[in-house]
């Protein structure tokens, strides 16, 4: 089983408008070539799919990446308007990987940037996992972890530690996928169980500077995707660029 992650593409209504350092729809489309040549199964969008919050974001989206040729799903960013992306296409929450699952978790918080969880969805979320004991990929916006730059830790899951609690019970769970920081990142946190892993992706669009005390574009890298191939109950996973 293979998944592609692609992340922040940051789309305007404009298909022509300009990012800080690239133009966000134009390189969304290379992007999803270079996914179609990987030959993924499952194509996984991990928010933040718009910039200005316009409907027509949002088509745009569905409408290049529409043209890959396996299921694709997306999960809402802190900058996105999750109604209006409802109305493309549907947000699911538990995608059927075969010997594996993968479940969305909403991390937003209306009219923030950072994340939280709350008692509520954090509830909801051991239920799910309660229900089936098949190793397990959590998919969110916002990164569990810090990922050592100051200004993104602050705008990172808020309520980390009690997600960390709830998973405790819950050995399935092998690794979290997030989007949000705009760059490769891995990660682990070690529980009384073992170890979850933690990634981050390449934006589809500018990619942040690792290690930054405060925002900063990272203008010599490159936008790209994630590869996640899942074989038994081990994985392997890598970034691929594309040239721009």
């Amino acid at each position: 089983m293979r998944l592609a992650q692609l992340t922040d593409c940051h789309l305007h209504a404009d298909p022509a408008a300009r990012s800080r350092a690239g133009f966000p729809l134009r390189q969304l489309e290379s992007v999803v070539a270079a996914v179609r040549a990987e030959r993924p199964d499952v194509v996984l969008v991990s928010g933040d799919i718009s910039q200005d919050e316009t409907a027509a974001s949002y088509q745009h989206a569905h409408r290049v990446l529409s043209t890959l040729e396996c299921p694709w799903f997306w999960l809402g960013g802190n900058h996105d308007q999750q109604e209006l992306m409802r109305d493309v296409k549907v947000i699911h929450d538990d995608i059927d990987l075969g010997a594996w699952r993968l479940l969305i978790v909403d991390t937003c918080v209306k009219g923030h940037a950072h994340g939280e969880l709350g008692e509520e969805r954090l509830g909801q979320l051991v239920e799910r996992l309660a229900e089936d004991a098949r190793p397990t990929l959590l998919a969110m916006h916002h990164p569990p972890l810090a990922v050592g730059s100051a200004w993104l830790d602050e705008i990172g899951l808020k309520d980390r530690d009690a997600l960390w609690e709830g998973l405790s019970a819950f050995p399935q769970v092998k690794a979290i996928l997030c989007g949000h920081i705009h760059q490769a990142f891995a990660g682990r946190q070690v529980l009384e169980h073992g170890e979850v892993r933690v990634y981050g992706c390449p934006s589809t669009t500018d990619q942040f500077l690792a290690g930054s005390e405060g925002f900063a574009i990272d203008e010599a890298s490159r936008p790209g995707f994630r590869i996640f191939d899942l074989q038994g109950e081990e994985w392997l996973t890598w970034i691929e660029r594309i040239d721009l």
